[in-house]
């Protein structure tokens, strides 16, 4: 599926459907902008103003969205602090200077945690249709304030394993409250860790298999 780039008179939106988790935060938000459930043409950036656009962008989870105004001066700032919320039943989204599997992916990708995607390690929605349980609330570990909480973030699927990230990261349930403060951690992406989201080597008896370094 081809990135679709649409020009407006002041912004340029790009939509990616491979990256797209059905979150619906566009068409709720500005359904005059991301219309719903037409033929043809569905994005229209100057129905609103730029900074509407750019603000409804943001909030698509999967990064699908991206946009930038057309002269260059606007483009996504980089988030304050990182972070990863779990999803409840779903997968891992990630907010962060994000580089996936040796590849720049913007500031926003929904990871997959059920095990069941076959665009991994992307969430592709397989886990509503499996259903697939996890919380996305747990108790916080302890665990004590970064010392910085931006910069680049690296995330590299281990082969028939989980997520090793490395940089500054904080793990936030789906209701925002705070679970652990890492520089590196291993997350669970076959769906069967006991202690979600942190991988616990049960992928190893489970016996999941995807690709990866």
């Amino acid at each position: 599926m081809a990135i679709e780039t649409v020009r407006g008179k002041r912004v340029v939106v790009r939509f990616d459907g491979r990256r797209c988790i059905h979150s619906r935060n566009c068409v709720l938000t500005h359904p005059d902008v991301f219309v719903p459930n037409v033929d043809g043409e569905w994005i229209h950036p100057d129905a609103v103003s730029p900074e509407e656009v750019a603000l409804t962008a943001r909030a698509c989870p999967s990064g699908a969205i991206r946009y930038e105004a057309v002269d260059g001066t606007q483009v996504e700032p980089a988030p304050v602090v990182n972070t990863v919320r779990t999803r409840e039943n779903g997968p891992l989204a990630f907010n962060a200077p994000l580089r996936i599997a040796g590849v720049e992916e913007g500031y926003r990708a929904t990871l997959c945690r059920c095990g069941l995607s076959n665009n991994k390690p992307f969430c592709d929605g397989s886990h509503a249709e499996a259903g697939f349980i996890a919380s996305g609330e747990r108790a916080p570990n302890e665990s004590q304030p970064l010392a910085a909480r931006d910069g680049a973030l690296a995330i590299d699927p281990q082969k028939n394993g989980p997520l090793q990230v490395d940089g500054n990261l904080e793990i936030v349930t789906g209701t925002g409250h705070t679970v652990d403060r890492v520089t590196r951690t291993w997350l669970c992406r076959c769906g069967h860790s006991a202690n979600k989201p942190f991988c616990d080597g049960s992928h190893r008896k489970a016996g999941f298999q995807a690709d990866g370094a």
